[in-house]
């Protein structure tokens, strides 16, 4: 497995491999820290393209806000290359800083209304940051298949509207959450928990199951599904929520029943971390 570092050292593997008469490009950003959620995001793209897999490993500091944790953010290499290696991945794509944001860069994707929304209501900034750094990444991979996970729901409605608008050519595939035994989904920010905040955060799938619960049943009005997911949070005082919120998964805008396809999403703080969880209605 190759470990590439520069976007033009990418570009030339992608254009060798359409050279020589391969199938597409699989692409699966992310920024490291790699987990099981990770691994089925590798997994899933060398499936669909086996030897034709780039994993990006980048901490991209301009989706973190002044106050987020980009300094202390998990920065596992060695392991992440392992794991991506045994997982099927072909190359590695880790940039410096420098060579994603050139001294003096002045461009920025913004995708209007949608940043605003769930976590960019949240963390101002973060979804421009997050848009400008997978359109470099796409640009640089030329990938027909962009992997990420869906308990980033909001990010996934973002990145499909800029690549649809900016017709980016790849498609962006959506692998399920992958959670732990007792439910709490996976997350490169778990490490953060104490051993009792870990325990406390495992309110935000028990919220999730009790919307489930109850849409299996035939409820289906957003202001009942909203309360019963307050009431599971009221049994956790120390966790401060954020959001929670049923919503067009296209949009993003806030709906009064959930139709197949729709999305409810929570995010909260446990202690110091902030942690999201969503499921898509059937």
């Amino acid at each position: 497995m190759e470990i590439l570092r520069t976007v033009e050292e990418l570009r030339q593997w992608t254009r060798t491999q359409r050279c020589e008469g391969r199938d597409g490009i699989a692409l699966v950003p992310t920024m490291g820290a790699l987990h099981a959620g990770h691994a089925s995001l590798i997994r899933a793209a060398a499936e669909v393209r086996p030897g034709h897999v780039a994993v990006s490993i980048f901490v991209n500091p301009t989706q973190f806000g002044p106050n987020e944790d980009f300094a202390k953010y998990p920065r596992t290499f060695a392991a992440d290359c392992a794991l991506a290696e045994r997982e099927g991945a072909t190359v590695i794509f880790a940039p410096s800083v420098e060579e994603m944001y050139p001294a003096g860069a002045a461009t920025f994707v913004d995708v209007d209304g949608l940043s605003d929304r769930l976590d960019g209501a949240s963390r101002p900034g973060h979804f421009r940051g997050v848009a400008t750094v997978v359109a470099k990444l796409l640009n640089a991979a030329e990938p027909d298949l962009a992997f990420f996970g869906q308990k980033d729901a909001a990010q996934v409605a973002v990145l499909r509207r800029m690549v649809a608008d900016l017709r980016l050519g790849a498609k962006i595939v959506v692998c399920p959450i992958v959670r732990e035994s007792d439910g709490l989904a996976l997350s490169s920010r778990n490490v953060y928990l104490s051993s009792a905040e870990r325990k406390q955060a495992l309110v935000l799938s028990r919220a999730i199951r009790r919307v489930e619960s109850l849409v299996a049943g035939g409820e289906r009005l957003s202001a009942v599904l909203m309360e019963a997911a307050c009431s599971v949070f009221a049994e956790e005082l120390e966790v401060r929520m954020d959001y929670i919120e049923l919503v067009d998964w296209g949009t993003l805008w806030p709906v009064l029943s959930a139709a197949p396809g729709t999305l409810f999403a929570v995010a909260a703080w446990v202690g110091k971390t902030r942690l999201i969880d969503n499921t898509i209605i059937c």
